[in-house]
């Protein structure tokens, strides 16, 4: 992550980041270091793999924990877009191979492809931001080229 930069986030995504914050914090930390003491006080730690998993559990919250506080603190909102343009924070419906799809353009920390929202920094993303309703955009892909028309934009 580079230093002073700005994550950009959606008020949604923010929203969703805080509350996995608090459920680590709240709920699955104590819940590791419960684990983690009851492992230890199973004798030899040498030979106890539930002892080592536990650590390794709560390494991992805490790894967690502290990467969403950064985000959290270094978040930017994304708030205000026009529908004339493609930005950060809208939905974008397009016109590919034949058929109708919309996406929804989030940052980086809040893409995930299965619910099709797709990070500004993404090789669709970038193609589509700052283009307008009936600009058509292509991307490489694995496959090929693909080929978008930009239908509407919410």
């Amino acid at each position: 992550m580079i230093p002073n930069k700005k994550i950009l986030l959606t008020k949604d995504g923010l929203k969703e980041l805080k509350e996995e914050y608090q459920q680590l914090l709240e709920g699955k930390r104590p819940e590791a270091v419960v684990r983690l003491s009851n492992a230890r006080s199973e004798g030899d730690l040498t030979e106890n793999s539930e002892y080592t998993a536990a650590k390794q559990d709560l390494a991992f919250i805490d790894g967690r924990i502290a990467e969403l506080k950064l985000i959290i603190s270094e978040a930017k909102i994304v708030n205000s877009h026009s529908r004339k343009k493609v930005d950060v924070g809208c939905k974008v419906t397009l016109h590919v191979n034949g058929k109708r799809e919309i996406f929804t353009i989030v940052g980086e920390w809040e893409a995930d492809p299965l619910q099709k929202k797709i990070s500004h920094s993404s090789p669709l993303g970038k193609a589509l931001l700052g283009k307008k309703p009936g600009d058509k955009v292509e991307v490489e892909a694995p496959a090929g080229k693909i080929f978008y028309k930009i239908l509407h934009i919410d």
